[in-house]
Formats: structure tokens, C-alpha cells, sequence
């Protein structure tokens, strides 16, 4: 069997939630797909114009999530992590049927969406994938905020940072090769907010299904879940989740060394739409299986699976 060849599931993968910013419960449906049909969203509760794909270009919203949208309107918002977990498990074509607009948030992390699709199986097609090389280094800067993407050999790093005057959170950092990697950590790690925050987040009309059951909430020196954290770095490993849900709006895994300091869905947005804007920048590249070492696929994902 081929780890180099394009993948979706065997069996749909159904999940139910409530959405975190409009608190209203959701249903999806997860079902498998030919190769070449990429990943894309379907409002089944619209008769028309329901189809959304999940593209950097259809992004409208990046404030507390990534909301993508048609060009009749037809949106589909918190789709990172979902994202994050296909492109973690190496799928690269299903259908996701939703009945609203906003993708449940179950935990707060990527776990569950993991859990169920691996409990579903995974099936390999006969086609090969593609992957994005990136060719020319590129930066996208927001006053001291900034993101870059530069070429790399085979792999996918992601150096992140965060810098909060909190001191739970403070200054925290971590690498991650994400095709040799353990991701374990990264798809494991929730959303998370600080507890002053949460007043203006609800008057803006978001976070109406947050809980403590689904978001890390911190209050100066106190982590307020009972459980306290998952992991040592959850709060920029959550971050990492985010930014690697977000770089699969490209379309497909990208070969590049990225580098972000504070960042979060507007600056990947943003440096994607940079990178995309110049054919120089970038290379789409068919891979055979004679021409990259299956370390392109995550190692210890592939144990789950297998």
C-alpha cells in the first residue's frame, strides 16, 4: 500500500456539537470521495448554492476563527480544525455535509475529528497526491506580528511563537516537523481564552457556546478547567493546529519552512494569498511513489491508522 497516493475514508464519520460562537447545535456528516475531488463543504440545510470550498481565496472572516464562503453568500465558519485533522491524516478528498453554518467544536481541539475518522479506516486510492514546494521565501508582517515561508528539502516545519503579558501563557515557543513528527500534542491542544476577555468576545456576539468543556480559559495566574492543561505547550501547540488547518486551504500539503511569531488566521491567510499571487513563489508537483521517502506522511499517524 502507497502512503503517496491520494486518500479519503471507507465510512462516513457523523458528529454532533455545539458551535462555539453561535451556540447552536450542529450536525456533520464526514463521507468519502473520489480522488481529484479535494475536500468540500456542503450546507445541507440550503436547497441552493449550498457547495463551499474550503480555499485561502473564499476566506471572509479570520477574527477567533477561519470562515470560508461562496460567492452567493453561503458560509461555513470554524474550520480549522477539522482542516487541521485531514490534513494531519493525510485526506485529501471528502465530502463534509454541515447543517448550519458554523463546524462544531467538540473539545476544542482537532481529537475527536482524529479519533473518528481513524475509527472510520482510511482508503488508499491509486492516484498520486500533489504537494505545494515552495520556491522563494516569502513574509507577511503586521506591526511586530509576522509570518515567513521559505523553501525546505521534503518536510513541513512550523516554528511558532506566542508573546502574551499573561503569565500562564507568557512567551512560548515550539518547532514541529510535521510529516516525522508525533503530533499528538498539537491535535490534542484546545482553544483557549483569557478569562477578561470573554465579556467583549459575547457582546461582539461570538463565543455563545464556549464552556470550559471546549475552550482553556485563563485568569491571571489560574488555569479555570478543572483538568488544567493537556500538555505543557497546549497554548502555542493549539496555535500550531490552527496554522496547519489553515495552510490546507492551499489546497494540498505544502514542502516549506515556516516561521510565525504571534500569529494566527489572519496572518496565515494572509501569507498564502502572498504566496499565491506570484507563480515564481511556488511549484505543484505530482509525486510518485519512486520520487519522495514516506516520511511525507506523518510516521506515528500512519502506526494509528495501520
Amino acid at each position: 500500500m502507497s502512503y503517496l497516493t491520494q486518500k479519503t475514508i471507507k465510512n462516513n464519520v457523523s458528529l454532533s456539537g455545539v458551535a462555539l460562537h453561535s451556540g447552536l447545535n450542529v450536525n456533520i456528516c464526514i463521507k468519502p470521495a473520489k480522488p481529484n475531488f479535494g475536500i468540500v463543504f456542503k450546507r445541507v440545510d440550503l436547497k441552493h448554492n449550498n457547495i463551499v470550498y474550503p480555499n485561502f481565496n473564499n476566506v471572509t472572516n479570520t477574527s477567533l476563527n477561519t470562515t470560508v464562503e461562496n460567492e452567493f453568500g453561503t458560509k461555513v465558519s470554524t474550520i480549522e480544525h477539522l482542516m487541521g485533522a485531514l490534513f494531519c491524516l493525510g485526506i485529501d478528498n471528502v465530502l463534509i455535509e454541515i447543517d448550519n453554518e458554523e463546524v462544531p467544536i467538540l473539545d476544542g481541539s482537532a481529537k475527536v475529528f482524529i479519533e473518528k475518522i481513524l475509527s472510520a479506516k482510511i482508503e488508499v486510492s491509486d492516484s498520486p497526491i500533489k504537494i505545494i514546494k515552495i520556491n522563494k521565501k516569502v513574509k507577511y508582517l503586521d506591526g511586530e506580528r509576522f509570518i515567513s515561508i521559505e523553501p525546505s528539502t521534503l518536510s513541513l516545519d512550523i516554528d511558532f511563537e506566542l508573546k502574551y503579558k499573561n503569565q500562564i501563557i507568557g512567551n512560548q515557543k515550539n518547532k514541529v516537523k510535521v510529516y516525522e513528527d508525533d503530533l499528538k500534542d498539537i491535535y490534542n491542544s484546545r482553544t483557549y481564552c483569557l478569562f477578561e476577555d470573554i465579556e467583549l468576545i459575547k457582546k461582539n456576539g461570538l463565543a455563545k457556546g464556549g464552556s470550559l468543556d471546549n475552550a482553556i480559559v485563563v485568569k491571571e495566574k489560574e488555569i479555570l478547567n478543572p483538568g488544567g492543561l493537556r500538555n505543557e505547550k497546549e497554548f502555542v501547540n493549539h496555535k500550531i493546529l490552527d496554522c496547519i488547518g489553515d495552510l490546507y486551504t492551499s489546497g494540498y500539503r505544502i514542502v516549506a519552512s515556516i516561521k510565525c511569531s504571534q500569529g494566527g488566521h489572519y496572518l496565515t491567510n494572509q501569507l498564502l494569498r502572498k504566496v499565491f499571487q506570484n507563480e515564481e513563489n511556488f511549484t505543484i508537483l505530482e509525486i510518485k511513489e519512486k520520487n519522495l521517502p514516506h516520511t511525507l506522511i506523518n510516521r506515528q499517524l500512519l502506526r494509528s491508522i495501520a
